[in-house]
């Protein structure tokens, strides 16, 4: 094994990743994108309930159940080639989204926009890993990657609402049309392939042809190893029922065909780990998976993970529902937790080169924590900026210990299995999600329903859609005279609030649990080595196994 620093990366190499980022940023607000979209959409195509929450959810449905096989598929044909396929995919079907004429094909196109997406993302991830062989500059690349994908859910609804002041409800999907083109225009000449059939040499390219390696040669045969479609199909059906069940679940609470979806997806995920293992070129490397420097990170992650996206949903309701302001106001105001991330982003990876990564880790997760206590002590009458202040620091916190755990986990991956341990971490980020939006959603919800069984005035008409949620009550309010709606909307938003400052309990008891995970077992495993000023750095007699490589 080669313990020499790698090459440093040029302008070249920095410009390429300026145009990966582009596709991360349109895959990733896609994500949220039809949050405000779909009352419009309604309108014009109307879908029945059922059909609604389809062209809601088919996206992140098809997304997070085709990441692992796209990884694996990059790293065999080749990750470049993959990002241009994608690139077409997500182009075409965001131009067939934009004009559907019905509720079905806008379905169906949201699936192939969710097959696009799950092309472009691991292999953007991948291909950092191999542009950026230094690890101070690929600590930088992973930073700016975590930040835009986490920026690009929070720019979604700004920039629908945006759209949708001016334009019809298909722009929301034009506006990946051209960015599309450009990234296809680009990728040829700017990104090199990184399909590595043999370790990579390290050598800095001098075109896109110079770097270009043969997919992994089969030792019997010599020839490419077979694309396996049987562990594509097992990772399919493990991922689409767990998180199908599990935001089912959230929505409308136990249920028995969200249950069974849950226990049918763990079946085929067992099934899918058994083959692994008896595979030759297996689609996941369970051993990689079993290493602490790999597994650790995600599931740290997938904890991150499960703290956004479950306080996404209550923030934002809160600075519509709660504080009264307009979609769009909400929207731009809930950028304002960028301005964290911003900080902590930077200061997290430039600690990463001087102490262990487990302390920044648990650093950042402490830090994730103290927001989440900040966002618990909000009031229904709470100032803005201190809302603001608490979004902040969580975000802040959140980034910086995801930064780190991306890039101590890429690290710990051979460059030509970049494409499907960048597929675990986002599958990994997409559970996450999901449980958050369950589990945090779900006590939210319980809270609410309980403080709102004696704060409905009597003879208010629909009591159990007031009971339910606060655009329920909000709803119902609406209708009613002018005192008892008050009345009613007081007592819900103050519920509301209630439910939200215990949801943010159990994710402050989540992210302190992920720094105690992170010092505790990854501690040693992500130790930056300082080079002594004057002095060569110390040759690395770690054994050969990916494990340490940071």
């Amino acid at each position: 094994m080669d313990n020499t620093p790698g090459p440093r990366a040029g302008r070249k190499e920095w410009t390429a990743l300026g145009v990966l980022m582009l596709p991360l940023l349109l895959v990733s607000m896609d994500v949220s994108v039809l949050y405000f979209a779909i009352p419009s959409i309604s309108e014009d195509l109307e879908p029945s309930a059922t059909q609604q929450l389809w062209i809601l959810d088919m996206y992140g449905f098809v997304l997070a159940g085709l990441l692992i096989t796209m990884g694996a598929l990059g790293d065999r044909i080749g990750r470049r080639r993959l990002v241009l396929v994608g690139a077409a995919v997500f182009g075409l079907a965001s131009a067939a989204a934009a004009y559907a004429h019905s509720a079905e094909l806008l379905i169906a196109v949201r699936a192939l926009l969710g097959l696009g997406g799950a092309a472009l993302m691991p292999s953007t991830l991948a291909l950092v890993r191999n542009l950026f062989h230094d690890e101070k500059q690929r600590a930088k690349a992973v930073t700016l990657w975590t930040a835009v994908l986490t920026t690009g859910i929070s720019l979604g609804p700004v920039v629908s609402g945006l759209l949708l002041e001016h334009f019809w409800w298909g722009s929301v999907f034009l506006i990946n049309v051209p960015a599309m083109a450009l990234l296809l225009a680009l990728v040829p000449f700017l990104v090199p392939e990184s399909s590595t059939g043999r370790p990579s040499t390290g050598r800095p390219s001098t075109g896109p042809a110079a770097t270009e390696h043969p997919a992994p040669e089969h030792p019997a045969t010599g020839g490419r190893p077979r694309f396996d479609l049987l562990s594509s199909a097992l990772s399919l059906g493990a991922l689409l029922p767990v998180i199908y069940g599990v935001k089912e679940w959230a929505r409308h609470g136990y249920a028995p065909v969200p249950a069974l979806g849950i226990a049918v997806g763990l079946l085929f995920g067992v099934v899918f780990m058994r083959r692994q293992r008896r595979l030759e070129h297996p689609m996941i490397d369970l051993g990689l998976l079993g290493r602490r420097a790999f597994g650790g990170p995600v599931l740290a992650n997938l904890l991150a993970m499960f703290a956004t996206v479950g306080m996404a949903v209550f923030f934002s309701q809160y600075l519509q529902s709660v504080l009264g302001q307009s979609p769009l106001t909400a929207a731009l105001w809930s950028l304002v937790p960028a301005a964290g991330v911003a900080v902590t982003a930077p200061t997290g990876a430039a600690l990463a080169q001087r102490i262990d990564r487990a302390y920044v880790m648990g650093g950042g997760f402490a830090l994730s924590a103290c927001g989440f206590l900040l966002i618990t002590q909000l009031q229904t009458d709470s100032p803005l900026w201190y809302t603001l202040l608490g979004g902040s620091v969580y975000a802040g916190g959140l980034v910086a210990a995801m930064t780190i755990a991306n890039e101590l986990a890429l690290g710990a991956a051979p460059p030509e299995r970049a494409g499907s341990a960048a597929a675990v971490l986002e599958s990994g980020q997409e559970l996450g999600g999901a449980l958050g939006m369950a589990i945090l959603g779900s006590v939210g919800a319980a809270v609410y329903s309980r403080d709102m069984a004696d704060g409905v005035p009597a003879g208010v008409p629909h009591a159990d859609a007031v009971r339910e949620t606060l655009g329920g009550a909000a709803a119902v309010a609406s209708e009613l005279p002018g005192a008892v709606a008050e009345t009613l909307l007081t007592a819900a938003r103050e519920a509301f609030t209630h439910g939200m400052g215990i949801a943010a309990i159990g994710a402050a008891v989540a992210m302190s649990g992920a720094g105690l995970f992170s010092v505790v077992f990854l501690r040693g495993a992500g130790r930056a080595a300082a080079p002594v000023p004057g002095e060569p750095a110390a040759p690395d007699h770690r054994p050969a196994s990916h494990e340490a490589a940071l």
